[in-house]
């Protein structure tokens, strides 16, 4: 499976005519390739590649210099096998800038709807443009990113809000590239990647800064680390699915079943005092009903069950944390 788009980088010398002989001419010759000059990076030389067949890739070089990079969804050159990857952010400065200006021309001339959400759009670049996860994941965009009953547009703007926020500063590589890059879609890890972005919209709303990917004594990793000024705390995020999707026959058991896998090895969570956040977003309003009125346990506490739409977060608690939340939900 392919990976979300990072540069490769040499740090061998480079020029028009090994441009030509190791970049342009292999990819002509498999997949018929031109290349157009572009605006050029400070101190490099930029192209734009574009294949017969829809892919497109960037290169650029320093000329006299020691220095290249190379991003895209085609074939990699045998010239950049074993070149080192690193993600945009690593590389920073102009050079990045660049190709990411190049990338969203590119994206944008064949997804013209992401324009409205310039943020959400830039945050997922890595993954819209990627070889084998550009359809999938701009099709579950287009559709309203797993929130149903919510207008596409609504829920998009939402997360652009999101995004656009910063409350992902630092880490746009860890939480874009969970979206995934298949050219089979899988809507149940894709939604659950959403979930993490409810979630951390309820922690920034609250007050917090949020740290994704939290290693743990146990070996594991565990969702966020939420932190302000009297502290922190290990937050964990399961989201279940309707029961039109799964075996459980009412809304309360799939919320039940769902938590509960996700507190059956639950050493990790006890060991480190963590709040297990149940996302029931994607439940209708009857369901969600039904799950407000039994309150359902998860294994864990405290855990924090709340159902996320554009305008409102709805939430109630089981146990009792310090985790201050009253800002960012309304409790029922």
């Amino acid at each position: 499976m392919a990976s979300p788009l990072r540069f490769r980088v040499s740090h061998e010398g480079w020029g028009q005519g090994r441009f030509e002989r190791e970049i342009l001419r292999p990819l002509d010759d498999k997949f018929g390739a031109s290349a157009e000059s572009t605006d050029d990076p400070d101190g490099y030389e930029g192209r734009v590649l574009r294949m017969r067949n829809g892919d497109v890739a960037l290169f650029a070089w320093r000329p006299n210099g020691s220095n290249a990079y190379w991003t895209g969804n085609t074939e990699t050159p045998k010239a950049l096998w074993r070149t080192e990857k690193r993600a945009f952010e690593e590389v920073g400065g102009e050079l990045a800038d660049w190709a990411q200006s190049r990338l969203m021309e590119l994206l944008l001339s064949e997804a013209s709807w992401l324009g409205r959400y310039e943020s959400l759009a830039r945050f997922f670049l890595p993954v819209l443009m990627s070889k084998d996860g550009s359809e999938t994941a701009r099709e579950f965009l287009r559709t309203g990113a797993g929130l149903p009953g919510v207008d596409a547009d609504m829920a998009l703007s939402f997360y652009d809000r999101i995004v656009a926020s910063g409350v992902f500063e630092g880490y746009r590589y860890t939480m874009a590239s969970k979206l995934g890059t298949s050219e089979g879609g899988d809507r149940v890890r894709m939604e659950a990647t959403m979930a993490e972005f409810n979630a951390a919209a309820v922690l920034h709303d609250a007050g917090y800064s949020v740290e994704p990917e939290i290693e743990v004594e146990t070996g594991h990793s565990l969702d966020f680390r939420a932190s302000d000024e009297d502290g922190s705390f290990i937050v964990e995020v399961t989201r279940p699915t309707p029961t039109g999707r799964r075996n459980a026959d009412t809304p309360e058991r799939a919320v039940r079943e769902t938590a509960g896998k996700k507190t059956e090895a639950g050493a990790q969570l006890r060991g480190n005092d963590a709040v297990l956040f149940v996302d029931c977003s994607s439940f209708d309003d009857g369901a969600w009903r039904r799950i407000v009125d039994e309150k359902p346990g998860a294994g864990h506490e405290p855990a924090v069950f709340y159902r996320t739409r554009p305008d409102t977060v709805e939430a109630f608690l089981k146990g009792e944390t310090r985790l201050r939340l009253t800002d960012a939900v309304d409790w029922v």
